[in-house]
């Protein structure tokens, strides 16, 4: 399997760029969009001056527990940038939801509960609900995470959507808000157990 098909394999349709979008950001973005990847991983992320996106990131299932998703964050935070990235809600239905979850709580990521992000997918014209997450060296505020978040949302993720898409993401400032009373009452971040 190559690069996209294993990512395509392992996210919903609806979180999934089309594979020509991906190549197109590879080449056009070159500067800010990269590839990392081995026969155990494929890592997609952004990176600015400022900040680091994480796109999509693959751990092959054989080497899951093995330490390879805590290596790759490892040489991101290394970077000494903020890391922010989109995860689905917990889904009980849906154990890889839980695990990741865990996963990025065990790597020090926050959870960013002022942000609301509502994205429609254009494979599915189902609207898609995402927490954002975030790892930072310099306690960056939520407001700063948001900035960053529309950035990513304005460069990358509809970048040339009519194009390729054949019609147009929802505008920024629908699909994401910030609610400001929430920021000063941080939860702790945590996942809840499935109910029996």
């Amino acid at each position: 399997m190559n690069w996209y098909e294993k990512l395509n394999e392992y996210f919903p349709i609806e979180e999934m760029k089309s594979k020509e979008h991906m190549e197109l950001l590879l080449k056009d973005k070159a500067e800010m969009y990269h590839k990392d990847e081995s026969p155990d991983h494929v890592l997609m992320y952004v990176e600015t001056k400022d900040f680091i996106f994480v796109d999509y990131i693959y751990v092959a299932a054989k080497t899951r527990g093995k330490g390879t998703g805590h290596k790759l964050m490892e040489k991101l935070k290394a970077k000494g940038k903020p890391i922010i990235l989109e995860v689905e809600p917990i889904n009980y239905d849906d154990t890889d939801t839980e695990k990741r979850l865990h996963f990025y709580k065990r790597e020090g990521f926050e959870h960013a509960v002022s942000i609301g992000y509502k994205r429609r997918s254009l494979a599915t014209n189902e609207v898609n609900e995402m927490e954002i997450l975030y790892w930072s060296p310099t306690n960056e505020s939520e407001e700063s995470i948001m900035e960053k978040v529309k950035k990513t949302y304005e460069e990358i993720h509809t970048y040339k959507d009519v194009e390729l898409y054949g019609k147009s993401y929802l505008d920024v400032d629908e699909v994401l808000t910030i609610e400001a009373d929430k920021t000063d009452n941080i939860l702790e971040f945590e996942t809840e157990k499935s109910p029996t």
